[in-house]
């Protein structure tokens, strides 16, 4: 078998991982904004979809990772090619991650759909996911683009998300010691709001592998965080 036909195969396999990886990438966003939209309308018909769809999302990230094996087994790759796979099943894993708490979230919706959402909470839950979702697009953007630099722009704002998950934690709280019967729900919305704050954290881990894929260099520091839940206690709320 000649070398240029062996090169062809090789690139051919890597085109396949980047296709399967932003097929994943679109499958995960959408889970994301479909059991957002199910938590605030309290559609337990598409919080189920949430759940079905997160079957596929596992069934790619096998996929991804088995095709990776086998490549790096039979082209022995080195160099940047080697950090291009490795980066495959790194992302793959990241987009298996943002599906798994999506669904998570649509396991939640019949636990509040009694109660409701207050018109309030519910725009911070979406404004929270809205911000998430930019995040993860942008990261998938910059994985078809390759460019360090905005791979380092994605990861300086992940603070960003992290402030207003603080907001809505406060106010989560407030609504909790105003009423007693709202601490079932809240608690359920804490989970999620925690959840999707989490899929930033991906999208951050997502950037961070592109730089290294691109660069072969890590990126130095540490992340800019603004996550002050910690400190938050019933008087602070």
């Amino acid at each position: 078998m000649s070398s240029s036909h062996i090169m062809t195969a090789f690139d051919e396999e890597l085109k396949y991982l980047t296709r399967r990886i932003s097929e994943m990438g679109g499958l995960a966003e959408q889970m994301v904004a479909e059991s957002v939209r199910a938590l605030v309308h309290s559609d337990l018909a598409l919080a189920q979809k949430v759940i079905s769809d997160d079957v596929i999302l596992d069934d790619a990230e096998r996929e991804i990772g088995e095709k990776a094996i086998v490549t790096i087994a039979r082209r022995q790759p080195v160099a940047s090619d080697l950090r291009e796979i490795m980066g495959s099943i790194r992302i793959a894993s990241d987009l298996e991650r943002v599906g798994d708490l999506g669904k998570n979230n649509a396991k939640r919706v019949v636990a509040v759909a009694g109660s409701g959402i207050p018109r309030k909470l519910a725009r911070g839950l979406e404004h929270l996911a809205e911000l998430a979702l930019v995040q993860l697009k942008e990261v998938l953007d910059v994985y078809a683009s390759r460019s360090p630099e905005k791979a380092n722009s994605i990861r300086e704002r992940d603070e960003e998300i992290d402030a207003i998950y603080t907001s809505l934690f406060r106010e989560l709280l407030t609504y909790m010691m105003e009423d007693p019967r709202n601490i079932t729900p809240c608690t359920h919305l804490l989970f999620c709001a925690k959840n999707i704050e989490r899929i930033g954290d991906h999208a951050t881990n997502i950037a961070e592998t592109i730089y290294y894929m691109t660069t072969g260099a890590q990126l130095e520091g540490e992340r800019p965080k603004d996550d002050n839940t910690p400190s938050v206690g019933a008087t602070g709320a």
